[in-house]
């Protein structure tokens, strides 16, 4: 087996980047635990998974239902310690070209998943590794965190909020011996993503996104950027003046589908 962990567990594993991630740790030696909604679809996962010698268990949950999850980690940990714990679940949502304001169902939708499902993910694995002195999180955020688009507000704003408590708890939990890493990718080739009508600069596969991102991790890297173009890009932005960005910004079509999403399970 490659170095690296041994037990990774991944929400949001039945499609998308999570679920190019759960194929790529998938190898002999490894033990996989993958979280999402969508029994059939996680279950064709782990099926994937186990075939390429990883051995893999489900756990049908919902990141917004924080009793549930905190069972289901300490379960899928009892199993096994946990060495990685990867926060991916997230949706998106925003406004349609000559739409005003965000639905506010869609907009509570999207936080409770984007922002209290990573604390959901989070928290039981804090202290599950520092009991053991050992571990590493991960928090996937956006480079929609990094400067906010007019486009789509509430992910904006969720992503933001993720990043800053990737930040945080980096450096909370370094002397208890976890490490933590904030993943930041642009465009990725996902369900998600093909909704989106826009231009999307730099996309990339999700297979191609999972490598990037694992390697990242192997080292234990803060923040996990790609692409690096994009990445400055947007620091870059958030130091202009922003009426000016603001009026760049408002010269790109762009129509964000709404979520379906909202606040309770």
């Amino acid at each position: 087996m490659k170095r690296g962990a041994r037990r990774i567990l991944v929400t949001g594993a039945s499609s998308g980047i999570g679920r190019a991630l759960a194929l790529r740790y998938a190898q002999e030696g490894r033990s996989l635990a993958l979280f999402g909604r969508d029994a059939a679809r996680l279950e064709a996962v782990a099926a994937d998974c186990r075939a390429k010698g990883a051995e893999a268990d489900v756990s049908i949950a919902d990141v917004r239902d924080r009793a549930a999850m905190a069972e289901r980690i300490a379960a899928a940990d009892a199993r096994e310690p946990l060495d990685l714990v990867i926060a991916n679940a997230g949706v998106s949502t925003g406004l349609s070209r000559g739409q005003i304001a965000e639905d506010p169902e869609a907009v509570r939708g999207t936080l409770s998943i984007n922002v209290l499902g990573v604390f959901n993910t989070v928290e039981p694995a804090i202290e599950a590794m520092t009991a053991r002195r050992r571990g590493q999180i991960a928090v996937v955020g956006s480079m929609a965190g990094l400067r906010g688009l007019p486009y789509s507000p509430a992910y904006c704003a969720s992503k933001a909020a993720v990043h800053l408590y990737a930040d945080s708890l980096r450096g909370a939990l370094a002397p208890h011996g976890v490490h933590v890493s904030l993943i930041v990718p642009g465009f990725v080739a996902t369900p998600m993503t093909d909704k989106l009508k826009a231009w999307q600069a730099g996309k990339v596969s999700d297979e191609k996104a999972a490598e990037i991102i694992m390697r990242g991790l192997d080292r234990r890297a803060a923040v996990i950027a790609f692409p690096l173009f994009v990445y400055y890009a947007m620091k870059l932005f958030a130091m202009l003046p922003p009426r000016t960005v603001d009026s760049v910004m408002r010269l790109f079509e762009v129509s964000v589908p709404q979520t379906h999403e909202r606040e309770k399970p």
